[in-house]
């Protein structure tokens, strides 16, 4: 395969002219009403973001660095945080706007955020002011749109955010239990920005600035738009032909823009009606060159069309399979998919962001608390992040049930440790409450840090969905040094007492630098790490992604290793997934056995959630493995889709919890295996119920407690058996913005 160069982009977000209104200046925060605007000396705002989320002026919530990269431009910006969607009076709060409203569903997928894997509401919000749920509709940047429409019929709508980006092509909905269009149909927008949009939203803006309309600009990478053809200079191609499923509808030729075929096919219908002799072996009465100079940068893929994918589950998962091939912003092709009589077409993903254009956005002056309107309520996911700060972006992990892939990339896109140094030194001088204690230097994983491919040329051509599966790509960089000197650097800064480390860890990856997983194990360990395996059987972990139970017995003996070393009492807590597809009632009594072995006892524990657009999701709604050539004769994937079976392997993961054990009695005999019901140290549940639920202890290893003693010479804490350690919220694990958000914590 010939490599493919990234081109650059035309322009860097710090290299445009800025708009007259810089003449204002910087605002405080962001106005949230005419009085902040009047005090400000505006009459209008330029551009009006609404967002589903409380507004909070930090660069881990998407609407501030939207907003503030905006008004480093010049342009004067108004937030519409969280508006009473049930008219579309809320939205003239600060009037029309001069561009264009920008809508967003927050950090999170709306449905995501509202409602639990079982379908249940949620009673709470995380991006909320006092946590309470009900702050924002379902769907909600689809519903924003209608109201800005209905507000200013003229003003245009650009959709943007996780929300919008994993659900800009038709996907399969977990909550319909069926194939929606795209969101931006459904939104009557105008544009829809897809991944971190940086670079779209700055030209969008700019663009319309000078006067363009909306539905002219439609060559700006990462976005989506509606459109009634493929232009005439467009190469393009059926996705059937780089990926066949089976049984296809025939096509005259791969290259042939869709006009020409329609074209082709009339003329053929109207030979026959006037009797025109054809050649079976060439229907065509145009004739086109067969083998054209492939332009990639003219070529256009062809999806099935929303109305095949949504009544045949396999062409579905062919388009799920050929949309995270064309992921890679060195290779990507643009795609479309029909929506009924018009075209939905997607352009290829966005050019990463260089690190001096990093270090622009995290640099603006972001205020790093929320904004006054809240009046001192607690807004829990900035309670979780206001002391921690975002070193990159990205994720090479390819996960299929994560979403962060889709989204962010799998590039990864890294600040300067100056730049991460001087945000350190802004939270110990600026954020109040601070103690001395950085909560987390990470993102999407804590160890990708300025990893990445030893080549550009290989990098910019490859199309593999992971560099770290079924193993570690040989030509990834894994070396650690990078991330080891910026962590002795932090804490070096005066006034830094602790820097912990709270995002997911690649552990992986950590295995192949046993330097940094001492530093880490050393210095930055808070008592306990948690990790995610995910599961011990090669089934669901393959259909995962992710790597065998033994790699996680390398890193767990590197962790004890280190911790003793330290003299430290310091305990891992793996984290698992039930119902994930591949998995079957067989994995889940292993890794129950596996769990009891090593006494774990999960305190909570997550279902698989089938978010929009990721591959797993794929798998459950079509019983196929996109991440192998989909066919109809190709073999199937497990799927856990019944209500009972999802229960069945959530109470396997809480095989202590006595209220489980009828039910897992009963699947166990049912399976053949009474032989783990019993009393003994093999036996994975009691025969019988205690008296006393609050009195039980599920029985443990023979002399593990004098073993852990011996070895460590401490004793073991309880904390170590529930699998989780104390919290300050109460107990409750917060709803885990993890499915895609910007700030995930799992990996």
């Amino acid at each position: 395969m010939t490599a493919i160069s990234i081109p650059a982009p035309s322009t860097e977000l710090f290299g445009y002219q800025k708009y007259w209104a810089e003449c204002f200046g910087e605002a405080p925060f962001l106005p949230m009403s005419r009085e902040e605007m009047d005090a400000l000396g505006w009459d209008s705002c330029d551009i009006i973001i609404v967002t589903g989320d409380a507004y909070v002026d930090h660069p881990s919530f998407g609407m501030a660095i939207v907003g503030r990269l905006l008004e480093a431009q010049g342009f004067r910006v108004g937030i519409i945080a969280q508006p009473d969607w049930h008219s579309a009076d809320p939205f003239k709060v600060l009037g029309k706007p001069n561009l264009f409203f920008g809508v967003a569903a927050g950090n999170m997928d709306s449905m995501i955020n509202r409602y639990t894997a079982e379908r249940k509401p949620r009673s709470d919000d995380a991006y909320t002011a006092g946590g309470l749920g009900g702050s924002r509709p379902d769907r909600c940047s689809l519903v924003y749109s209608q109201r800005c429409k209905e507000a200013w019929s003229d003003v245009p709508v650009v959709l943007g955010g996780i929300e919008a980006s994993l659900r800009r092509i038709a996907h399969y909905d977990y909550w319909q239990d069926s194939v929606r269009r795209s969101i931006l149909m459904d939104a009557t927008a105008d544009l829809l920005l897809y991944g971190n949009a940086e670079r779209a939203v700055v030209e969008v803006a700019h663009r319309l600035a000078r006067g363009e309309e909306i539905s002219d600009i439609t060559d700006i990478r990462g976005t989506a738009f509606v459109r009634k053809d493929t232009p005439t200079e467009w190469w393009e191609i059926d996705s059937t032909r780089i990926d066949r499923p089976g049984k296809i509808d025939r096509i005259v030729n791969p290259y042939v823009n869709i006009r020409e075929m329609d074209a082709c096919e009339k003329q053929r219908r109207d030979d026959a009606l006037y009797g025109v002799a054809s050649d079976e072996a060439d229907e065509q009465a145009l004739q086109f060159n067969p083998h054209p100079r492939r332009d990639r940068d003219r070529t256009v893929i062809r999806l099935p069309s929303f109305e095949k994918v949504r009544n045949d589950a396999v062409l579905y998962a062919h388009a799920n399979r050929v949309l995270h091939m064309e992921t890679n912003p060195g290779n990507a092709r643009a795609l479309v998919q029909k929506h009924g009589d018009v075209d939905l077409w997607f352009n290829a993903p966005p050019i990463p962001l260089s690190t001096e254009e990093m270090d622009y956005v995290y640099g603006l002056p972001y205020a790093r608390i929320p904004h006054p309107v809240y009046a001192g309520k607690k807004i829990p996911a900035y309670e979780m992040i206001r002391f921690s700060v975002n070193i990159m972006r990205g994720c090479f992990g390819g996960c299929t049930f994560c979403s962060i892939t889709e989204h962010e990339g799998r590039i990864i896109q890294n600040r300067s440790e100056e730049s991460i140094l001087n945000e350190v030194e802004q939270i110990r001088d600026k954020v109040p409450g601070f103690t001395g204690v950085i909560s987390d230097l990470g993102g999407p994983t804590a160890n990708m840090y300025r990893i990445a491919c030893k080549s550009k040329e290989i990098e910019a051509a490859c199309r593999k969905p992971s560099c770290v599966y079924p193993g570690i790509c040989p030509n990834l960089n894994t070396d650690h040094s990078a991330l080891t000197q910026l962590y002795r650097k932090t804490r070096e800064l005066p006034g830094v007492k602790k820097v912990l480390i709270a995002s997911g860890l690649r552990y992986d990856l950590a295995v192949e630098d046993p330097e940094y997983v001492k530093e880490l194990v050393t210095h930055h360990v808070g008592g306990y790490l948690k990790i995610a395996p995910e599961h011990t059987e090669n089934g669901p972990l393959s259909k995962m992604m992710k790597p065998g139970i033994g790699t996680y017995d390398r890193f767990r003996k590197l962790f004890e290793k280190y911790s003793k070393e330290a003299g430290k009492e310091q305990y891992l807590i793996p984290y698992f997934i039930a119902a994930h597809p591949g998995t079957t009632d067989e994995d889940m009594i292993n890794l129950a056995l596996w769990l009891k072995k090593n006494n774990f006892r999960a305190d909570q524990v997550q279902a698989f959630y089938p978010s929009p657009m990721a591959t797993a999701t794929a798998m459950y709604h079509s019983g196929k493995n996109p991440l192998r050539k989909v066919g109809y004769k190709s073999d199937g994937v497990e799927r856990v889709k019944d209500p009972e079976q999802r229960k069945l392997h959530k109470a396997l993961l809480r095989y202590h919890d006595p209220n489980n054990w009828e039910m897992i009695r009963e699947a166990l005999r049912k399976m053949g295996r009474a032989d783990l019901i019993g009393d003994g140290d093999r036996h994975l549940i009691p025969a019988t119920q205690p008296d006393s639920s609050r009195d039980y202890r599920a029985p443990r290893r023979k002399n593990s407690e004098q073993a852990h003693q011996k070895r460590t010479g401490k004793k073991k804490i309880l904390t170590q058996h529930t699998g989780l350690p104390p919290r300050d919220d109460g107990g409750r694990k917060p709803a885990r913005p993890a499915r895609g958000g910007p700030r995930s914590k799992r990996k």
